[in-house]
C-alpha cells in the first residue's frame, strides 16, 4: 500500500461532510435518504397522516395537509444542501485524489526512467565486456594455437 503515501495528506477528504460530529451526523442522515427502507417508511406515514386526517381518526392536519407540506419542505430544506454539501465534497476529494494519482504516476515515471537508463548502461557494459572477452579469447588462441598445427581433437 506504498501507494497510498500520496493520498495520507488528503485523508480529511474521505468523508463526505468531513471527520467532526455535525460531519458525521450529516453522513449518516444523508445515507439514510433515498434506500429502500427510508422510502417506504417515508411512504407508509404519509399515506397514514392522510388517512387519519381525511377519515377524521384526527384533525391536526385536515385537507390540504399543510403541515405534511411543511414537513416535505423541511425535508427538502435539509436534503438539498447536504446533497450539494456532498458533491462538493466529493469533487474536492476526486480532484485531490486525481492529483495524488497523478504525483504517484510521475514517481513511478520517473523511477522507472532511471531504471532503463540503468538498464541500458548495463547493456552497455555487457556490449564492451562481450567485445574485451572476444579480444582476449582470439588473443588466446592465436598464442595457443600455432599457424599450420592441427586442430584439436583431430
Amino acid at each position: 500500500m506504498l501507494h497510498l503515501r500520496f493520498h495520507q495528506t488528503h485523508a480529511h477528504l474521505g468523508t463526505p461532510f468531513g471527520a467532526d460530529a455535525f460531519g458525521q451526523l450529516a453522513a449518516r442522515f444523508a445515507r439514510s435518504f433515498g434506500t429502500p427502507r427510508f422510502l417506504i417508511v417515508q411512504t407508509s406515514l404519509v399515506l397514514l397522516w392522510i388517512a387519519g386526517n381525511a377519515v377524521a381518526l384526527t384533525h391536526f392536519d385536515p385537507y390540504p395537509f399543510i403541515l405534511l407540506n411543511l414537513a416535505f419542505s423541511t425535508q427538502a430544506a435539509y436534503a438539498a444542501p447536504l446533497i450539494l454539501l456532498a458533491q462538493t465534497r466529493q469533487a474536492d476529494r476526486d480532484r485531490t485524489w486525481s492529483d495524488a494519482d497523478a504525483r504517484h504516476r510521475e514517481v513511478l515515471a520517473s523511477n522507472q526512467m532511471k531504471l532503463l537508463e540503468l538498464n541500458t548502461d548495463l547493456t552497455r557494459q555487457v556490449a564492451e565486456l562481450s567485445t574485451q572477452i572476444k579480444g582476449l579469447t582470439e588473443q588466446i588462441h592465436r598464442n595457443v594455437v600455432r599457424p599450420g598445427d592441427p586442430p584439436p581433437g583431430a
